[in-house]
């Protein structure tokens, strides 16, 4: 009889707890199930911890889209590009104060992570880029009767070796240019080089201003 009272009350208790607090910790068990989903697809997506790409994130922000002109965004860069660039800092072929150091601590089996990571995230649109009309349509025009599209494909979104151009920051994008053009940055075929040098400033400023107005989205 006392067993039946305790368990009765024990279960009166139960309910009155769970009336109570039951939608709480209702809440509490969904809130979890979301952290560990949430967990499990953000691991699947970009490796356990600690993880390389964490410290590429102040510069070319959250997976790999930058929201700042001057950095490059790295979400959908081919990884063959991404791995050479940084083979290529790491050599010191090219010159960077923060990327050289940072290539340089990288192993090979980082290097093919962070490129096949970055390369498998969908670029966003360079949605806050206002480009102005004159450049952009002398950019236009100097892009499309160029060769740009043979090595950097059909909308300029990279391929192989070759990087994505579309949607990228037009200060990126008119340092790089000036850089060719001056002579402080160099590929191996000598291509961009002798494009950059037959191009006036007003050209790279065309050039930049028309390729940061295009959306890198290939679909």
């Amino acid at each position: 009889m006392k067993k039946r009272i305790v368990l009765l009350a024990v279960l009166v208790v139960v309910g009155a707890l769970l009336a109570v607090y039951g939608s709480t910790l209702l809440g509490f068990y969904r809130l979890q199930r979301h952290i560990d989903e949430t967990a499990q697809a953000d691991d699947a997506d970009g490796g356990p911890w600690p993880r390389t790409t964490d410290v590429c994130m102040g510069c070319h922000g959250v997976k790999g889209n930058s929201l700042h002109d001057a950095y490059p965004s790295l979400a959908g860069q081919p990884a063959q590009y991404v791995a050479a660039q940084l083979h290529a800092f790491a050599a010191g072929q090219r010159a960077n104060q923060t990327m050289g150091p940072l290539a340089t601590t990288m192993s090979e089996a980082e290097i093919a992570r962070v490129a096949g990571y970055y390369a498998k995230q969908a670029p966003l649109a360079n949605r806050y880029f206002k480009p102005e009309a004159r450049l952009r349509a002398k950019g236009e025009q100097l892009v499309t009767g160029g060769a740009c599209v043979a090595c950097h494909g059909a909308r300029l979104t990279g391929q192989a070796q070759f990087p994505r151009l579309a949607g990228q920051g037009y200060d990126y994008l008119r340092a790089q240019l000036d850089a060719f053009a001056n002579g402080t940055r160099s590929e191996a075929t000598g291509t961009m080089q002798r494009v950059a040098q037959a191009m006036s400033a007003d050209d790279r400023a065309a050039v930049a201003t028309y390729l940061a107005s295009l959306s890198p989205v290939t679909q």
